[in-house]
């Protein structure tokens, strides 16, 4: 069933680039059928118009194994010996494997896998790098080949730095593999010390879930998890009850704070830390920030960091608890430490991206190689990063009034141009993490407000409409994953989840907005008790939610579960009702 579906589609060589770069590699496809990814790029000055090192980190950290791979032509060492490899090259091509005319079907791409069409520019240019490597191969004569040999150990050199830098577990999934098999391929395809140190880090990855074994997308969102849990818990008022889950929370928090123990700077992955080795390796500052996942990841985020300063700030207004931690209190200057990486984070239009600051120009997407991921070459500003890195420096400031108090005014005040600038005409905000505009419009209405805007302001207003045209006749909210596709609301009942086209976790985020809002008008009041009364007729016998289906993503067309919303979000949604009531309809 599986074969007769690939043939009828065109067969291999309709799939697409990451595929033939993998089928390459495996040994059932020749790399003369791939596009060039070139590592004489990583030898362009950072001057240059477009560069590598200006590319969105999960981007350049892809292409950069693969570019090593792809310039050694390196392929399975058994291609021509295994019987498996042999029935495999029959079986998914629809004419002989023989016969496959490889550098024609070069820009060949089933529709169902093109989301994000290669522009005519891009052909063009992979056209021309063709002659380079296969009609004329240039790359293989002086000086073309200095440059090749050049850019393959400038590029090895860049992943063992990643590697050092996160533990060898990289940044995501397929460069950790693709990492994983350089290291083994640059050893003569023997197995060194640093391939060694990669196969216990594989684990962090699989993931036996309910319908069998998974590679994740990350190497878990435990950090993420755990500041939003801590921030339910603590606004809900439920953290008297559970002192010992809040130390516990707040251990793992002291923990996980990015280069900021002192294990992790003792550890090689703080020697990358310094102005110079930074900047070779294009990374921005890392202390004092919060991860997705883990303190060895070794990646900060943005809204990570914010969210992880947020959640050590709640736990600080408890009064005793921190000094009962383990490690003891986490101190301010690790505090300022991170307020410092949320305001080099904020970027010229007044928002704030992911990782790093956005480097490269909008002209970067005309030339996306990839055809399934969209908006995928640089760094942007996201409504969501923009909000956390707000609402964390607001609530520093509270704590902190007189440390930097004039350049976090001045952030604030540029990202409410910034959220205001991105709001859509009907008062909503795109979500590019999480499913999706209901997503959004929360984090735009907690920025807003938090950073001083009041209920009446009319960005505030019109979200809240917004948000109340998309209530279900049952109270609840919900929302498709195929918005973050379109890029257009889609609430219709058949492709949601959950019951009546309504969402536990989609409720929650809207209630959330409309109480950061301080809605009092009647009809929202009554709106916010419908949505209450969803969620509580919701609950499970046993306390908890059901998972309903996918809420997370990313790059638009990928899925994330995420099993622990279908809980945080909803007891939070509970617990700020219960304060917010006593003020609604005054």
């Amino acid at each position: 069933k599986g074969r007769k579906f690939i043939q009828a589609n065109g067969g291999a060589v309709t799939a697409p680039s990451w595929a033939k770069f993998w089928l390459s590699v495996l040994g059932v496809h020749e790399w003369e059928g791939v596009n060039s990814i070139p590592a004489e790029m990583w030898l362009l000055p950072l001057w240059f118009p477009f560069h590598p090192g200006k590319l969105w980190c999960h981007c350049r950290m892809v292409y950069l194994p693969m570019c090593y791979l792809y310039c050694t032509r390196f392929t399975n060492p058994k291609k021509l010996d295994d019987p498996l490899l042999q029935q495999i090259r029959q079986e998914i091509y629809v004419s002989s494997y023989d016969a496959v005319r490889w550098d024609k079907e070069r820009h060949s791409i089933c529709p169902l896998d093109e989301y994000s069409p290669v522009t005519r520019l891009q052909k063009f240019l992979h056209d021309v790098l063709s002659w380079y490597e296969t009609h004329l191969s240039l790359h293989s004569l002086p000086p073309f080949s200095w440059l090749r040999r050049a850019g393959v150990r400038t590029a090895m050199e860049y992943i063992e730095a990643e590697d050092l830098q996160t533990n060898f577990i990289d940044i995501g999934p397929v460069n950790k593999v693709l990492n994983m098999l350089c290291v083994w391929a640059d050893a003569g395809c023997k197995r060194s010390p640093n391939f060694f140190r990669h196969i216990p880090r594989l684990d962090d990855y699989l993931w036996v879930a309910e319908d069998g074994m998974k590679m994740q997308g990350y190497n878990g969102s435990q950090c993420w998890d755990t500041s939003f849990a801590v921030q339910a818990i603590v606004e809900s008022g439920l953290a008297e009850r559970f002192p010992d889950t809040c130390i516990k929370a707040y251990d793992y928090l002291s923990r996980t704070q990015i280069l900021s123990t002192p294990s992790s700077q003792s550890s090689r992955a703080y020697e990358y830390e310094n102005v110079e080795k930074r900047k070779r390796f294009f990374r921005h500052v890392s202390k004092g920030g919060w991860p997705f996942s883990t303190s060895a990841h070794g990646w900060p985020i943005s809204d990570c960091s914010s969210e992880g300063l947020k959640a050590v700030l709640s736990l600080h207004s408890l009064v005793g608890l921190s000094e009962k931690s383990t490690y003891g209190t986490i101190s301010d200057e690790r505090l300022f430490d991170c307020a410092h990486l949320l305001l080099t984070y904020q970027n010229a239009d007044g928002g704030w991206a992911t990782y790093e600051n956005n480097r490269g120009f909008g002209f970067y997407e005309w030339m996306n190689p990839s055809e399934v991921f969209g908006d995928i070459m640089i760094d942007y500003s996201y409504v969501e990063c923009s909000s956390a890195c707000m609402t964390a420096l607001a609530a520093f400031k509270k704590f902190y009034p007189h440390h930097r108090s004039d350049e976090i005014s001045g952030a604030l005040q540029r990202g409410i141009r910034f959220i205001r600038s991105i709001q859509r005409p009907d008062g909503s905000w795109y979500g590019s993490w999480a499913v999706c505009f209901t997503y959004g419009t929360w984090f735009g209405i907690e920025a807003l407000t938090t950073a001083g805007c009041s209920a009446d302001d009319s960005s505030v207003r019109r979200a809240v409409k917004f948000l109340l045209s998309k209530q279900n006749s049952n109270g609840g909210w919900g929302e498709s994953y195929r918005s973050c596709v379109d890029k257009a609301y889609d609430g219709s009942e058949e492709a949601c989840y959950g019951r009546g086209g309504s969402g536990v976790v989609q409720t929650a985020w809207a209630l959330l907005g409309l109480m950061a809002a301080r809605v009092r008008l009647p009809e929202e009041v009554r709106a916010v008790e419908e949505g209450i009364k969803f969620l509580m007729s919701m609950q499970t016998a046993a306390g908890d939610w059901e998972q309903e289906g996918i809420t997370g993503v990313f790059n638009r067309s990928c899925g994330i579960t995420y099993t622990q919303y279908r809980n945080i979000f909803p007891i939070w949604a509970l617990g700020r009702y219960d304060e917010w009531k006593s003020h609604a309809g005054k």
